[in-house]
């Protein structure tokens, strides 16, 4: 072929038909319907994103919306700032972990507020010295943010240059401590106008839908609540007299990134068209109504088994920040669950950096922008949560749906799904639901030492039901931790034992399956091995031989049907005080005929596995209770 021919060839064009026909034909004739899943957002995801998916958007960021950015050039001029949240056990500690932390490229003032810092005889200036010329500050003050603020005011020459946020939301700590105190509210409206005048530069109301992600909120009920709060904010700061720009200018919002990349990206877009849509109404300036957006990887998809995979998630869950467009980003340490380390500190630290440096994100402007799938994903989740936003309001806004409880059901409905898909292994958590570690032993989880409560003393006390902070992997994790209770008192893992039918090649897959079943609740599968369990005769002296009362069949189908029924049916009436399961579904018009002859469960890929671990390990503890009384 001559180089003009060459030149000249292009490709076929192709069809949306066409690619669906020859999707279908991979599918074995199922239809492409069958592509689409469902998220908890009840949000239809298409297997296929086109030109037809295309949506209107401003041409560049800091246009229109903001969906794509509050910034023109996005991070090229302004950089998002690595708040990584310091721990400390003193105030020296602290004051060494900042110095040492912005030299290795921190470039936000980030920690928890305890109340050491106020019981020290240094002042805030003297444990950050002359940091706040240079850095701005990340934090959420919570219930300590009104003496914070009171502090950083102490020395009038620096509170001119303080800037970034230290703010607080009270809607998030009532909902977290189960209670309303309307005095709390009116103090912290007191100390923000007051803040407005001594520090300028400085933002102080927080918005954090943070608390609700953690209680298992979906992405629309997190653009909601935090439409709600917002509004509720802004509305009660106008009433009190500051200005309606003043009031945008002291306003940040903070979110917490799931796993989900795509539609924590989205969140994030989507967020910035809610916030211009009810500015715009207020009236706002343009250049007032860009939403300043601090996030932080969730601690709700953290695990404390295998806790390397933490790595993983959160850098995920750090990629999907930053190319959402946010302005300040703190990266979970993989093992902050059970206390982080120098080590762990540093990696989260260096993500950033790593995100930043290497994979170019602070040069590339809005790189999600335009994507078909991106696009239609943000005006979806946007257009869900405005309605839910007005479903807020409708009822009375969030303090009327926290008092009567309407949140806290809706937010627990999402949590019994997300638990449910968890249960089931449909969500898969990798290094505690699949492909758990048996030989790992894991330290517990902490308990946060700085958690700051609402401190006012009143008789308004208005009780309310609290939002719980979770984590997904936390029913599985108490498995494990039953499973080395009953270690430490028996001296030997709980075990299931697998009666394997036949060859190897016919039980393995199954075999398998059950290892990794039992894994997830710490439970050892012992497979009878060596012994071909070919006959009634070898099934008995295998059954003899262990030390469990727990057994499973495995075996293929075919197995099953020639060997399994005569010996199930032997076995369990000479050892009635055995336990017999089955690896697999057998037809329905079977199941009746295998429970008749002893099977207890069934236990296949759409079991229920927390739940029958977690019988099996109760049924297991009471046992050695009572082996131990007598």
């Amino acid at each position: 072929m001559s180089l003009d021919n060459l030149r000249n060839q292009s490709f076929l064009i192709k069809t949306k038909e066409d690619w669906k026909a020859k999707a279908e034909e991979s599918l074995n004739g199922k239809s492409i319907e069958t592509l689409k899943s469902s998220t908890y957002e009840n949000i239809i995801l298409k297997p296929l994103y086109s030109r037809q998916d295309a949506q209107n958007a401003p041409d560049y960021p800091g246009g229109s919306d903001f969906r794509r950015g509050i910034d023109p050039l996005g991070y090229v001029t302004n950089d998002w700032k690595i708040a990584q949240r310091i721990s400390y056990h003193s105030v020296d500690e602290l004051k060494e972990k900042l110095h040492w932390s912005v030299e290795k490229g921190q470039t936000a003032l980030s920690f928890e507020v305890s109340e050491a810092l106020f019981e020290s005889k240094e002042t805030i200036y003297d444990i950050v010295g002359d940091l706040p010329s240079r850095f701005p500050f990340a934090i959420n003050g919570r219930g300590l943010q009104s003496a914070l603020l009171a502090s950083l005011t102490e020395r009038e020459t620096s509170a001119n240059q303080v800037s970034g946020y230290v703010g607080s939301d009270p809607f998030s700590l009532f909902a977290e401590e189960g209670f309303i105190v309307e005095e709390f509210f009116k103090g912290w409206m007191d100390d923000i106008k007051l803040a407005n005048e001594k520090l300028p530069k400085l933002r102080t109301v927080l918005i954090n839908s943070s608390t609700y992600h953690q209680g298992g909120a979906n992405a629309v009920q997190e653009l909601g609540i935090a439409a709600a709060t917002g509004t509720f904010y802004l509305q009660s700061l106008l009433d009190r007299g500051m200005k309606l720009e003043d009031v945008l200018r002291k306003m940040i919002f903070q979110f917490s990134i799931g796993s989900n990349f795509f539609m924590e990206l989205a969140k994030m877009r989507a967020a910035r068209i809610l916030w211009n849509r009810i500015t715009q109404v207020s009236g706002a300036d343009p250049k007032d109504r860009g939403m300043h957006i601090a996030a932080e990887t969730s601690s709700f998809t953290k695990t404390v088994y295998d806790p390397h995979v933490n790595l993983l998630r959160a850098g995920n869950e750090g990629f999907a920040a930053v190319v959402g467009g946010v302005q300040y980003l703190h990266i979970t340490p993989f093992d902050d669950i059970t206390g982080s380390s120098q080590l762990s500190e540093r990696i989260a630290r260096n993500t950033q950096n790593i995100l930043k440096e290497e994979a170019y994100l602070k040069k590339v402007v809005d790189p999600a922008g335009g994507s078909w799938y991106v696009e239609a994903l943000t005006k979806e989740l946007a257009e869900k949560a405005w309605q839910y936003f007005q479903q807020i309001e409708a009822k009375g806004g969030l303090l009327e749906v926290l008092k009567s409880g309407w949140l806290q059901d809706e937010i627990e409905s999402v949590q019994t799904k997300r638990e449910q898909n968890v249960f089931t292994r449909k969500q898969s958590i990798v290094g505690t639901n699949v492909y758990a570690n048996l030989a790992e032993v894991a330290g517990s989880a902490t308990v946060k030492t700085f958690h700051n409560p609402i401190s006012v003393d009143c008789t308004n006390k208005i009780n309310i039901r609290k939002i719980n902070n979770v984590r997904l992997s936390e029913p599985f994790e108490k498995l494990r931790k039953m499973s080395e209770e009953i270690v430490s008192k028996s001296g030997s893992k709980p075990e299931i034992a697998m009666i394997c039918l036949g060859e190897l090649k016919y039980y393995k897959p199954r075999l398998d399956f059950m290892r990794g079943f039992a894994a997830a609740g710490g439970i050892e599968a012992v497979d009878s091995g060596a012994i071909a369990i070919t006959s009634l005769e070898s099934a008995k002296q295998f059954v003899l031989r262990q030390n469990t009362k727990y057994f499973c069949l495995c075996g293929s189908n075919d197995q099953y049907e020639s060997l399994g029924h005569e010996i199930l049916s032997t076995l369990n009436k000479e050892f009635p005080d055995r336990t017999f399961y089955l690896a697999g579904l057998p037809e329905k018009d079977l199941q009746t005929k295998w429970a008749n002859e002893g099977i207890k469960q069934f236990i296949h890929i759409k079991s229920n596995c927390y739940e029958i671990l977690s019988t099996i390990l109760a049924e297991m503890e009471v046992a050695l209770d009572e082996r131990t009384k007598a």
